[in-house]
Order: C-alpha cells, then sequence, then structure tokens
C-alpha cells in the first residue's frame, strides 16, 4: 500500500513539476510565433481593409482623361470638398456634374435607382420582395419613362450628358472599385453588376422626392380609423383647426388678419401663453397677391394588398426612406428679409429643409459654372443637389436665390371602389379593372410574377376590411356584420389617385430655377415645378424679394379629401387642375419679409383650397417673432439668421409650466422636485439641460397617460406641433374628458400623476440624480445608411452608420430636431442642411450639410461636417472665382 502510495506521489510530483529550461525556451518560441502570426494576419486583415476602403475614394486632383468632352473642365474642390465644375459649354458642364456625382455618391445613386424601380430584392433578396411590389404598384418607373420622353430637346441634352458623365466614370471599374457597399452587399447576392445610367434614372429619383414630401394620406388614414372610435366632439378635439387667430399664413405674415371662414371644424381657442408670440401689427400684406390651393398625396402596397388601414398604414411606415418617413415634422423653414431691413442693404434668404437624417446627407453641395454666359451655357450656378439629378435645387445663381420648404397642398386621395366580377361600379357606368404583370427578380431565388391592378382613379393598394368599415358601411347601407359591401362577388378596395403618378414637367423646371435672372423669369421655371409642391422663396441682386405656390393641385368635385372618397360617386372627383395663374404669389410686400414653414398659405376665403392639413404653426410663429423682435432693435444680419435657425424653444413650455408650477405637491417629493427643477427653465431644448429633459418625458407622458388610452391603437399620439396644440386646447377645459379616467377626475390631478409619472421615468432613463440628466442623451441622433444602416448586422452598421451625437431641438422648434413620441426621444428628422445667402455680396454667405460632400465611409469628407451642423455653425460659401481660389484644396482638370 505504501508503494502505491509512494508511486502517485511521484506522478502527482511530475504532473506539477515546472517543465525544464529546454521545454520553457521551446514553449516562448512556439508563442512568438504564434503571436507574429496572428500580428502579420491582424495586419494583412488591416491593410486589406484599408484597401478595400480606400480603393473607391475618387482622384480629385491632377488631370484626368473624360472622353466624350467637347473641351476642357475644371473641377475644384475646397476644404470640404466641395466641388465647382467649370465648363464652356452646357453639354460639358452636366457631363462633368455626372462624373462628379458618380465619383463621390454612385451607390447612393444606384441604391435609389433600385428603389424608384422596384428592385431591391435583386440586391437584398426575397425580404425587400414586399416593396418592390408596392412600388412597381405605383409605377413610378413607367411615369418617369413617359417624363423622359415628353422632355424638350434641350432638357434632355442635359439629361443625356450627366448621364454620360455618370458613364464615363463608371467604365472599367468593378463594383468594389466604385463603392464598399458593393463587396458587402455581394456577399449576400452573389456578385452585383452595375447597369449604365440613363436619363430615366434621373428622373425616377423625382418620384422619390415627390413621395417623401407627399402631404396628408397618413392623415387621411388616421382620420377614417379614429372616427370608428371618437364621436364628432373628440375628432374636433384631436384634429382641430388651424388656429389662424394665434398664428400666422405665409401671404398674410401675421395672426388675426382674418377670422376663419364659415363652416369650419373643430373649436376655436383663444390666445395661450405662448401665444403672446403671435404677434400684433399689420392685417395683411401688401404687395402683389394672388392664389389658389390643393389635395393629399398618396401610399399603397405590394402584390399581397394589406387588408384594411392599419395594415396599410403600417406597411406605408416600412418602405425605404429616402427623403424621410412622412411625418408633419419633415416640414421646412426659409424666409427672406428685404434689403431695407438687413445690415449689408440686400435681401437674405434662409433656407433649412426637415427631412429623415441620412449617411450621406440627401444633399450634395456643388457649384456649375459656365467659363463665359451665354443661351447656349446660361449657369452660373452654386447650392444643394441630389446626387444622380442634374442641376441645382436650391441655392443661388449670379442673380437671384431660392429656398424651398413643404407647401402641402392635398394632391393625393384614397379611392374606395366597389369592385364586382372585375369590374369598378360608376353612377355613370361600370368599367373593367385594368391589370397588369410584372417580374420581379430576387437575389439567389427564382423569380416572382406579381400582378397589378388599376381603376382609372390610379393602382388598387389595399383591400379595406378591418377598422374603416363601420364608418364606410354606415355611410353606404351595407351590411357592418359582413366584410363585403354587397353581393356575395361585391368588394371594397383602395385605390391611390395622386398627381405624381402623371408625366409632369418637374425635370425641366430646375433648369429654369438655376438659370433665371429675375423674379418673371423664375416664376416661369416655378410654374414647371408641379410635383411635389413646393413653397418657393426668392431673392434678387436688384433688392426684390418674392414668394410662389407652384404645382399640379387638382380642383375638388364633392369630396374635400379629408376622408378616403367614393368613387362610385362621379361628383366626388377631381374636376382638373388648378391654373398656375390662381396659385398664391406675393411680390415685395411692404412688411419687408416672408415666412414660411409649412403652414397655411392664406386664411380659408382668401384662395383655393390647398389642404385642410398644413403644420400647425408654431415654428412659423417663432419665426416670425424673432424677425419682427430683431428688425425692432435695428437691421437683420446673417448672425442673426443664423441665431433663428437654432431656436430651440419648445413651443408647449410657455403654456405649460405655469400650470404645473401651481400642482399642490402635497407629500409628492417627485413633483417638488419637479417644480423646482422646472422654476429657473427658460423653455429651451439644449442637449445640455436637465429641465429639457424631464419636460420632454412629461409631454410624452401626458400623451400617454391622458390621450392614448382613449385613442384606437393604430394612431397613437405622436408629438409636433399638432399634438402640442391639442394639449393647449385642452389645458383651457380643466374638466374636460380627456383628462378624466379611473384614477383621476381633472386636469390638475392627470397633471399631477403625470408629473409623478415622468419623475420616475426620468430617474429610470437617466439616473437619480438630475445633476446627471441631459436632453441630448434621450435625443441622440444617429445617422443612419439609407441602405445599409439597418441591415441588424452591428460591423456592417458601425462602418457605415455615424453617431450617436447629443442634440438639442425637438419637435415644433425652429431648430426641427423632431421625435416620435409614440415611439421614443431618438431624433428622427432633422434641419438636412441649413442656407443663408446673402444678395449684396454671395461671397459672405453661409451652408452647412448634415453630413458631408462624399459617399464613401471613412473618406474625410464622409462626416466632416456633422459637428458643426449639431452646433447650428455654418461654414463659408464662396462663390466668385477669386473667392473660391482662395479656398481651393484640389483642382482636377478633365481633358476630352
Amino acid at each position: 500500500m505504501a508503494d502505491a502510495d509512494s508511486e502517485d506521489s511521484s506522478a502527482l510530483v511530475a504532473a506539477v513539476r515546472p517543465p525544464s529550461g529546454a521545454h520553457r525556451f521551446v514553449s516562448a518560441k512556439v508563442l512568438i510565433r504564434v503571436l507574429a502570426a496572428v500580428l502579420v494576419l491582424l495586419l494583412v486583415i488591416t491593410l486589406l481593409g484599408v484597401f478595400l476602403v480606400r480603393r473607391s475614394f475618387p482622384t480629385t486632383d491632377g488631370d484626368m482623361s473624360l472622353p466624350g468632352l467637347n473641351a476642357e473642365v475644371s473641377v475644384t474642390r475646397d476644404e470640404s470638398g466641395v466641388p465647382t465644375v467649370e465648363a464652356s459649354n452646357s453639354h460639358d458642364l452636366f457631363m462633368a456634374q455626372g462624373f462628379v456625382h458618380a465619383q463621390d455618391r454612385f451607390w447612393e445613386m444606384d441604391f435609389r435607382r433600385h428603389v424608384t424601380s422596384g428592385r431591391l430584392s435583386e440586391l437584398f433578396g426575397e425580404s425587400q420582395f414586399s416593396t418592390d411590389s408596392f412600388i412597381r404598384t405605383l409605377g413610378w418607373r413607367k411615369v418617369a419613362e413617359a417624363e423622359v420622353a415628353a422632355l424638350d430637346d434641350k432638357t434632355r441634352a442635359y439629361y443625356e450628358a450627366y448621364a454620360e458623365g455618370v458613364n464615363a466614370y463608371l467604365h472599367d471599374k468593378s463594383p468594389t472599385e466604385v463603392s464598399l457597399e458593393y463587396g458587402v452587399v455581394g456577399l449576400q447576392a452573389g456578385g452585383v453588376e452595375i447597369e449604365e445610367w440613363t436619363p430615366v434614372d434621373s428622373v425616377s429619383w423625382l418620384k422619390a422626392m415627390a413621395w417623401d414630401l407627399r402631404s396628408n394620406v397618413e392623415d387621411e388614414i388616421d382620420r377614417a380609423i379614429s372616427q370608428t372610435a371618437l364621436d364628432d366632439e373628440q375628432m374636433a378635439d384631436i384634429y382641430p383647426d388651424y388656429p389662424y387667430d394665434t398664428r400666422p399664413t405665409i401671404i398674410g405674415g401675421n395672426a388675426g388678419a382674418k377670422s376663419r371662414a364659415a363652416g369650419s371644424k373643430g373649436s376655436k381657442t383663444g390666445k395661450d401663453k405662448a401665444g403672446d408670440e403671435s404677434s400684433d401689427g399689420e392685417a395683411h400684406a401688401g404687395g402683389e397677391v394672388t392664389a389658389a390651393q390643393p389635395q393629399p398625396p398618396g401610399h399603397g402596397a405590394g402584390s399581397e394588398t394589406p387588408s384594411n388601414l392599419g395594415e396599410l398604414k403600417q406597411h406605408l411606415r416600412s418602405l425605404p426612406v429616402l427623403l424621410g418617413v412622412n411625418s408633419h415634422d419633415i416640414g421646412s423653414n426659409s424666409w427672406v428679409v428685404s434689403g431695407e431691413r438687413t445690415a449689408t442693404g440686400g435681401p437674405l434668404l434662409a433656407n433649412d429643409p426637415h427631412l429623415a437624417p441620412a449617411m450621406p446627407s440627401v444633399w450634395h453641395q456643388i457649384g456649375l459654372r459656365c467659363t463665359k454666359i451665354t443661351p447656349e451655357c446660361p449657369f452660373d450656378v452654386s447650392g444643394f443637389s441630389f446626387s444622380g439629378l442634374p442641376g441645382v435645387v436650391i441655392g443661388h445663381n449670379q442673380s437671384i436665390a431660392w429656398g424651398l420648404t413643404n407647401l402641402g397642398p392635398d394632391v393625393a386621395d384614397l379611392v374606395v371602389e366597389k369592385i364586382r366580377d372585375g369590374k369598378v361600379l360608376r353612377d355613370s357606368g361600370d368599367e373593367p379593372v385594368t391589370t397588369r404583370k410584372e417580374t420581379v427578380k430576387i437575389a439567389k431565388e427564382k423569380p416572382r410574377e406579381i400582378t397589378i391592378r388599376s381603376t382609372r382613379n390610379g393602382p388598387l393598394i389595399s383591400d379595406l376590411e378591418g377598422p374603416y368599415r363601420g364608418v364606410l358601411d354606415a355611410s353606404t347601407g351595407a351590411n357592418t356584420a359582413d366584410t363585403k359591401s354587397g353581393p356575395a362577388d361585391e368588394h371594397y378596395q383602395l385605390a391611390l389617385q395622386w398627381t405624381a403618378l402623371e408625366p409632369g414637367n418637374t425635370a425641366s423646371a430646375i433648369f429654369g430655377l438655376n438659370a433665371a435672372r429675375n423674379w418673371k423669369e423664375f416664376r416661369g421655371a416655378s410654374s414647371l415645378f408641379d410635383v411635389p409642391s413646393q413653397n418657393l422663396v426668392y431673392a434678387d441682386t436688384a433688392g426684390n424679394i418674392g414668394y410662389q405656390a407652384p404645382g399640379k393641385i387638382p380642383k375638388r368635385g364633392k369630396g374635400d379629401g379629408m376622408l378616403p372618397r367614393h368613387g362610385w360617386k362621379t361628383d366626388e372627383d377631381w374636376q382638373g387642375y388648378i391654373d398656375f395663374k390662381d396659385l398664391p404669389s406675393l411680390y415685395n410686400p411692404e412688411r419687408g419679409w416672408i415666412v414660411t414653414a409649412n403652414n397655411p398659405v392664406t386664411p380659408p376665403g382668401e384662395s383655393v383650397q390647398l389642404s385642410n392639413d398644413f403644420d400647425d404653426g408654431d415654428r412659423a410663429r417663432r419665426i416670425t417673432k424673432l424677425l419682427r423682435d430683431t428688425m425692432s432693435q435695428g437691421d437683420v444680419t446673417t448672425a442673426d439668421m443664423s441665431r433663428i435657425q437654432g431656436d430651440d424653444l419648445n413651443p408647449l413650455a410657455l403654456t405649460l409650466i405655469p400650470l404645473l408650477e401651481e400642482i399642490d405637491a402635497g407629500k409628492d417629493t417627485n413633483i417638488a422636485e419637479a417644480q423646482k427643477l422646472l422654476a429657473d427653465w427658460d423653455g429651451r431644448d439644449d442637449a445640455n439641460s436637465a429641465a429639457a429633459a424631464y419636460f420632454n418625458v412629461l409631454s410624452k407622458t401626458i400623451l400617454d397617460e391622458v390621450f392614448a388610452p382613449k385613442l384606437p391603437d393604430a394612431v397613437p399620439p405622436a408629438g409636433g406641433s399638432r399634438w402640442y396644440l391639442i394639449i393647449k386646447n385642452q389645458l383651457q377645459k380643466p374638466d374636460s374628458e380627456w383628462w378624466v379616467d379611473d384614477e383621476v377626475e381633472g386636469r390638475d390631478e392627470a397633471l399631477a400623476r403625470a408629473m409623478d409619472s415622468a419623475w420616475k421615468t426620468t430617474e429610470d432613463l437617466l439616473g437619480s440624480e438630475p445633476v446627471t440628466w441631459r436632453w441630448g442623451i434621450l435625443h441622440r441622433l444617429t445617422i443612419r445608411n439609407a441602405s445599409l444602416g439597418e441591415s441588424g448586422i452591428k460591423p456592417v452598421e458601425r462602418l457605415f452608420n455615424r453617431g450617436p451625437y447629443e442634440v438639442a431641438g425637438g419637435s415644433g422648434e425652429v431648430n426641427a430636431t423632431g421625435w416620435d413620441a409614440a415611439a421614443g426621444y431618438e431624433t428622427n428628422w432633422v434641419p438636412s442642411m441649413r442656407q443663408i445667402v446673402d444678395l449684396k455680396d454671395f461671397n459672405h454667405s453661409q451652408w452647412i450639410n448634415l453630413t458631408g460632400a462624399s459617399g464613401h465611409a471613412f473618406h474625410p469628407h464622409y462626416a466632416d461636417q456633422t459637428d458643426d451642423w449639431a452646433a447650428n455653425r455654418t461654414r463659408p460659401w464662396p462663390y466668385t472665382p477669386d473667392a473660391l481660389d482662395r479656398h481651393t484644396e484640389d483642382t482636377l482638370v478633365l481633358r476630352p
């Protein structure tokens, strides 16, 4: 036994005995070799990664041959990588612009092309089949083909030259030489081939722009669903009229110019405390005034149409975000001040369109200059372009400047169609449903064929069951228990009638704006700007300012566009379109300024009705007040314009805080702490503000606790100007039924509960000590790549996304970093760029983009403007040749 124990003991000792020196030496050498191999592998991977990332970076300095040019072209770039193209003829100018856009942004262009033609499944597989089916149902590509076929010779030549330049850049390049995204997508799709660019690819983008700036289709859906659960008084409460007595219109400029027209729905409210901003003064603008107004834009479904309005709404929200998820927070600000009221003596024009954030920014800054201005080459323009589209969309030339905000006319209708045995029932005689078939290619799968069905009102985009049935059946006498509208073979379906589904002239309008030299030529170009309808503000070097509402806007029959109309009743059909001469226009108003912020153009009755769904005026009122305050103290400067663009006063704060201060805290320490925190707050949503963080949590809590339980699940309160107006209206009614539920009996009790709940929520989100709270922590902005930014693959998202950034501002504010209160606090909509144009000296103008000039991840100019953008800083905007020379860092000479 002892021997056995001894052997076991010896084995144990041997097992734990340290290795000899020789063994240690061998192990060390092996470890060093392994480490060396790993380091070499990491270095190779790093170098390969750097190579793959950088191989698509464009050449921006030196000389390069570009076959197809008629003469030499120069492309200079400033310290931000912003290009200016100079050519001796228009063909070469737009060919070079196509080349430059492809250099900087071709993946973005190609992704947009796949979206607008319903071909995303070719890149991303079966997951995009529904999206492709829907886009093909709308037929964007077919409309674009018709528009290109109808172009005048000069405009077609511009688009063809642009396509030449794009294709010249792509020539002999592999996909990964063009952009890193092709390598990532190729891993899933099994390789991607790049097709040549065509003018149709460019014009198709205008359809996407119109889609993302559509107006009130979601409002139509929401109202239809809401009407199933709410009575007339409640509907008036949550869809209030625009408060014309306290908020301005564009033409009138000031609130209270006229009372609302008879027959207006909803309750009229008096001034709230923030209403003191609404302004006093002149009742109506001086100057040239004409007028008129439109209809809502549209949406749709895929090959398997949604079965009810709730599904349709969710389907629309699932579509790719190009310009942005539709929302009233997607608006924009623009204003112009006459030289009589500026420090320079020349007009100043400001513009900041609000869109969904995208990486890269939807805008590409560029200058396009003809060496000598001639009728053949009339361009000397600088501003913001869309990659994929020739010309400049917003900016200035040597004589005029212009800005855009969404007019928001009602240019689309949901139309309820009665379908029986393949025919559409009409009081004027039944008509056949038209059909066409298309084939959708899908990566790594067999193609699928879809059938697209349409009526004369447009494509059929949804079945009609579920929430809206009760309302519709009550109005038609159908049996609400039945899912059919009559006989067994008769059904209700929804068609979409939308002006953008008809060929238009916007493709030509852009060049007209770029070359216009005065108000008359500007209005001539504006008359072609049919879809999407925009508010156009104007200034020129002669000192004039103006406003024009353009667009293809339907004349209404008996339908008002607020709810889906009855397709079988022809007296509800559109009755043609409003003449351009009847659309609102304003030239040199006596007051010396014009403000547009998606608010109504005129009070009811002063022009043809354009829409019933405008922004509710918080931004318009605030900008108006700040301008008037500034002018009362002296002349307006570019610094003043920039300060106004960055204004972050919360539009609900001045109304709600005095009521919160009066709440009896009792023994509730949370309410007492909240009152203490808010006591010294100035109402501004600064990114570093603890009070702003709590107040915005509180406003969301009020929506969640007071309003959401009484609304259908499909239409949760989302915040923004409309809901701020609803809250303000109800605050004036302490005993309103909206405040009452099983736990509270009126406004003050509901506010007390919300204050307590919001304090606890803020502690959960930001910590127990208010000293650690910051609005920017909750209100972060992540700028996501439009195509791969939400892939679900974190390494891929880290490659292409940037952020999060802590930002100031909020919904309904001039600094419109909007957020969806139904979802959270994340920034969803932003000022996508900012410009301030000095018509006295264009070189003193300022601009900033959301991201940067380049669409190539890790390029120095991929996101180099974002920090300045977030801080509301702008950058110099050189324009004249000598100013451009001072800012030039790279010069690329393109030779024939």
